[in-house]
């Protein structure tokens, strides 16, 4: 603290004048100097224990943020009494609060990145593996033709494999990266529902499935009429695989003053317990998974709907069947 030039020119400019108030008064009267000179000391003497604790608090809000800089976690510096240091102390644990926690989810940004890579890797590789296998076989000019178009086939089927892989794992990374608009549309539920079923309808067709759909045409929601619609086929998509030859999926939707809601059920399999708290995570394949499921529909499902305003959840009992319900929350002004 005294080495600080400001303290002690303070220091040198009170103390001279604190002897010349004390020389003053002593030509006067010597019980006068005598009372000043004790006021003076004491004055003198509690400014400096004042100081020396501001000093002392400054010198540890120094040591906390070298601290800090040096990756140590960090410590609770939060001051509920009265002052301008105690506001400057709830302000600095604030502020390096929040760097350490953008810190950890860099860290885990970068874990994420990492797995997602190496996901991403690992469906490639099975398809591209495949492919130029069966590329030089087809080189063989002695290969039958039914075995050409065989392979041919084959490599049309993982070529638009890995077309639907790209265009989702792009579809998701616009949505992770804010950087998609969507559009606040007053939109049918009904009409909403036929638009995402529709390309399913053949699928459920060859696999003699029933596709009951109970929705008044009374009920709208807010949202993107087209992303909305993509994340209701992938989640009946799903049903329609994981329900066997001649079984029934529907659809049902209500609404209340709070939400909108859409039930997509099927009677197929089930989800399995360990599974259901991983289902809608990216690359997650549970055990019922058949041999061509990524692990990817779900996840945007649950991304699409979460960036409008809603959320989806489950209820599944293994061999008896799956529920899924979307929720469309109103926004109350």
């Amino acid at each position: 603290m005294v080495r600080n030039k400001e303290v002690k020119n303070l220091y040198l400019f009170c103390g001279f004048a604190g002897v010349i108030n004390v020389a003053v008064v002593s030509s006067i009267n010597l019980t006068a100097a005598l009372i000043t000179l004790i006021t003076l000391s004491a004055v003198f003497i509690a400014f400096f224990l004042f100081t020396h604790k501001r000093y002392q608090d400054i010198e540890n809000l120094s040591k906390y943020l070298a601290s800090v800089y040096t990756g140590k976690n960090q410590m609770d510096i939060r001051d509920n009494t009265e002052g301008e240091l105690s506001i400057l102390k709830n302000d600095i644990y604030k502020v390096t609060l929040t760097l350490y926690e953008q810190s950890e989810l860099l860290k885990k940004d970068k874990v994420y990145l990492s797995d997602t890579l190496s996901n991403i890797s690992h469906q490639l590789k099975t398809p591209l593996t495949s492919m130029f296998v069966m590329t030089d076989l087809l080189s063989d000019p002695n290969l039958p033709q039914e075995k050409k178009e065989e392979f041919l086939n084959k490599i049309a089927n993982q070529l638009k494999r890995i077309e639907w892989l790209v265009t989702s794992l792009l579809k998701l990374s616009k949505i992770d990266a804010q950087t998609v608009t969507f559009k606040r549309e007053n939109i049918q539920v009904l009409r909403l529902i036929e638009k995402a079923v529709e390309p399913l309808l053949i699928p459920v067709e060859l696999k003699e499935q029933e596709l009951i759909i109970e929705c008044s045409d009374d009920i709208f929601i807010e949202g993107d009429f087209n992303w909305t619609a993509e994340a209701i086929l992938n989640i009946v998509k799903n049903c329609i695989e994981h329900t066997s030859v001649g079984g029934t999926i529907t659809i049902t939707c209500l609404q209340n003053p709070l939400y909108t809601e859409i039930d997509i059920t099927d009677n197929g399999e089930g989800i399995a317990e360990e599974d259901k708290p991983h289902i809608f995570e990216r690359f997650y394949k549970g055990k019922n998974a058949g041999t061509d499921s990524i692990g990817i529909g779900l996840a945007m499902s649950k991304s699409i709907l979460n960036s409008q305003n809603g959320n989806v959840d489950l209820d599944s009992n293994h061999k008896i069947g799956t529920r899924f319900r979307i929720k469309f929350y109103r926004q109350i002004i």
